[in-house]
Formats: C-alpha cells, sequence, structure tokens
C-alpha cells in the first residue's frame, strides 16, 4: 500500500513539474487566501495577548465595574458599530465609586472586603489650548489612585491630587500636540474654559490597546471632580478597584455586585469582572470584526479552491491519452482516482506552506508598525494545513472522480 501511494505521489509530482507556471499561479490562490486567514489570527491573537499581560502586570488583586445594559449580545454589537463611543449612556456614577469605597473604611489586608484604592474612568472628547490648540483632545477624569492600580510611571513631574487644585498629567505624545514639547511640567492650558497647570508627564506606554480603553500616550488626565463641574455630562465609563488580597478579590467581586445591586434598586446595569474576564471593554466587538474579516478570508480561499478544480479537470482533459494507456495495462479506477486527487492535494498543501509564510512575514511587517507582535500557536498552523487538506480534498474530488470514469477505449482514441 505504501509502494502504491508512494507511485501515486511520484507521478503527481512529476506532472506538476511539468506545468510549473500553472503550479505556481494555482498555488498562489490558495496561499493568498491561506495568509489572509493567518494573518488576522495572528493579529486578534496578539490583542489578545497583548491585554493579558497589562492585566497580568497590574496584577490578579484588580477588579473592574463597567457599564452594560439588558440587550441581547448581537444587539449590543450593533450598538457598538454605530456608536462614536463605546459607552454612550453610562449608568455608573461617582455615588458608586463612594458606595464601593464605603464597603470597608479601614484599609487593611486583614478587612473583610480589602479594598485599597477605587479609581474612576471618565473618558471625553474636548477642545484644549495651550501654546497650540488640539481640537479632539483626549481627556481622562479620574483621581490618585489610578496611578497605584495602574502602575503608572511618570517620566518627571507629580499625579494630580484629589484637591481644589486643577492640576493634570498629560501623555507624551499629547504634550507634543499642545506644547511642542516632552517637558511639559509647570505650563498651562485652558479645557472648557478652566485653565489646569501640568504637575507631570507620563513616561511612554505604547500601549493603544488595553483594557482601560485610554491610550495614555495621546491624553491628558484630571480630577474627576474637577472635570465634573465643568461638564455636567460627564460619564463614568469604567470603575478600577485594587484588592490588597489576591485571595479575597473573587468573594470581593461578589460583596462589590451586591451592594451596587442594592444601591441601583436591583437594576443590573453594570458587569463585575476580574482576572481573564477583564479583557478590553470592546473585546466582543473586536471578535465580530475578526470572525468577518476571517470569512472574507475563507470566500478568497474558495475562490483560490476553483481555481484548483478548475485546473485539474483542464489536466484532466489534457492527459485523456495518458489515461486511457493507465487503464489499459492494467490501472484501477482507484489508481486514477487517488493520482489527481494527490495532484490537487499537493497543489494546496504547497499553497498552504505559502501562504502560512506569507502570512507570518505580513504579521511581522505590521509588528514594526504597530504595538502587536506576530503570534504564533501550534492551533493556527495546524488550521492552516487542515484547512490546505480540506479545500484539496474537496475541490479535487470532481476531477478525480470525472478523470477515474473516462473510458478506456475512448481515452485510447483522443490524441
Amino acid at each position: 500500500m505504501s509502494l502504491l501511494l508512494r507511485t501515486h505521489f511520484e507521478l503527481a509530482k512529476t506532472s506538476l513539474k511539468e506545468r510549473r507556471g500553472r503550479t505556481f499561479l494555482t498555488c498562489l490562490g490558495i496561499a493568498i487566501g491561506v495568509a489572509s486567514i493567518i494573518l488576522i489570527l495572528s493579529l486578534m491573537g496578539s490583542i489578545n495577548n497583548l491585554v493579558k499581560s497589562q492585566v497580568e502586570a497590574v496584577g490578579e488583586n484588580l477588579i473592574v465595574v463597567r457599564p452594560t445594559d439588558n440587550k441581547d449580545e448581537v444587539t449590543n454589537i450593533l450598538s457598538e458599530l454605530t456608536s462614536a463611543n463605546h459607552f454612550t449612556k453610562s449608568n455608573l456614577s461617582i455615588t458608586d465609586v463612594s458606595t464601593i469605597k464605603n464597603l470597608n473604611v479601614e484599609k487593611s489586608t486583614d478587612a473583610e472586603y480589602p479594598i485599597m484604592a477605587v479609581a474612576p474612568l471618565a473618558i471625553s472628547t474636548n477642545t484644549l489650548i495651550g501654546e497650540r490648540t488640539v481640537d479632539a483632545g483626549n481627556v481622562l477624569g479620574t483621581n490618585e489612585d489610578l496611578k497605584d492600580i495602574l502602575n503608572l510611571n511618570l517620566r518627571s513631574g507629580s499625579f494630580i491630587k484629589d484637591s481644589s487644585m486643577k492640576g493634570a498629567v498629560i501623555g507624551r505624545d499629547l504634550s507634543l500636540k499642545l506644547f511642542g514639547t516632552m517637558e511639559p511640567v509647570g505650563k498651562t492650558f485652558s479645557l472648557l474654559g478652566e485653565r489646569f497647570i501640568i504637575t507631570g508627564i507620563l513616561s511612554e506606554s505604547n500601549s493603544p490597546i488595553n483594557f482601560n480603553n485610554v491610550n495614555f500616550d495621546d491624553t491628558v488626565i484630571v480630577n474627576i471632580s474637577e472635570l465634573s463641574s465643568l461638564d455636567t455630562n460627564i460619564q463614568i465609563q469604567q470603575i478600577n478597584i485594587k484588592v490588597a488580597s489576591e485571595d479575597k478579590t473573587p468573594e470581593t467581586a461578589k460583596k462589590i455586585d451586591e451592594t451596587l445591586l442594592s444601591a441601583k434598586k436591583g437594576e443590573k446595569n453594570y458587569k463585575v469582572a476580574y482576572g481573564d474576564e477583564i479583557g478590553h471593554p470592546a473585546g466582543s466587538l473586536f471578535e465580530i470584526i475578526s470572525g468577518m474579516l476571517t470569512l472574507v478570508a475563507g470566500i478568497s480561499l474558495v475562490v483560490g479552491g476553483i481555481g484548483v478544480m478548475n485546473i485539474m479537470l483542464v489536466s484532466v482533459a489534457e492527459r485523456t491519452h495518458e489515461i486511457g494507456v493507465r487503464k489499459a495495462v492494467g490501472a484501477s479506477n482507484m489508481n486514477i482516482f487517488l493520482q489527481f486527487l494527490f495532484e490537487s492535494l499537493i497543489l494546496c498543501i504547497l499553497g498552504g506552506v505559502a501562504g502560512l509564510i506569507l502570512g507570518y512575514v505580513l504579521a511581522f511587517l505590521v509588528s514594526i508598525i504597530t504595538p502587536f507582535a506576530p503570534y504564533i500557536d501550534l492551533l493556527i498552523l495546524v488550521a492552516a494545513f487542515g484547512i490546505s487538506l480540506i479545500v484539496g480534498t474537496i475541490f479535487g474530488l470532481y476531477p478525480a472522480i470525472k478523470a477515474s470514469h473516462r473510458n478506456p477505449i475512448d481515452s485510447l482514441k483522443a490524441n
């Protein structure tokens, strides 16, 4: 049996070598489809790993509260796609932040619910006027606990304080836009008619995608009480909570859930998450977009498979006499069937391997201009190989069956 399979393989290889140009173009069609899928899966895996590493860096003692609603998942995703901001109607408030803080007054690891820090995140877009004007500047309203929760590092200066002084901490990119310098400490800017003084500048994070949904490099941070006094429509998109004891994170998250549910009179319009549940606030949207792009790439792979079938049908028509000769000397229908099926499989496997390499080359090129390192996973490699085999089998069946059922008498007459 192994000798027979080896013979079929050698015959298929010889046939493909004789038609190098046609073989290359057919493999290219499969390679493009596989490369597209590899690139999409690599980028999605890279984003997930990036956010996961950020959560792990902060620690397993982090709890996040985000607004939500009772709509089904599909409705929520459609809302995200048509919304200018991820949370257009947040139902979290400053009162909720105070409610969580009051779970335990004493910040101690021995406390029943050892909450050490609570920081709200209220994101808005406003015109900022400094030495230059930024029409759509990102402004984050929070408190001084955020620095400890996220382990934010300062390039220089100090973080905002929960006081009446209108201080602000700015990211590197926004500092360059607003002041034209990376050393803006002591400079002032205007936000909604009020003057704020820069007290510190954040170290470069280079993480535009994170579980906070904030690009800290392109954001100015102010005290949430100051921001809410200037903009009464400000909304809290997230509340970050740091628990002193990792072991007590689950029960503390449960207590926060129960307390907020009671405070909101049974209205479950929020989500309490910790550990692997945190992810990115738009994680479901990423998955949908990734799925749609994969579907498009799959269509291109089907087109490549149709190309394989077309070329194999042409090959069957060209080699009618060869089929007749082989049948005349004793080749069975199964022998002919396997010979042509092997050719289509080899075409698709070669295209799959080329697509795998091309996909990761593209992923590497993307990583040069983005923070998304190429994500290599055994499942992706197996999927690429499996997809190639499936395409080769499905689109190679009809030409192989057609070749195996050729009448040997008519085939010998063909020239």
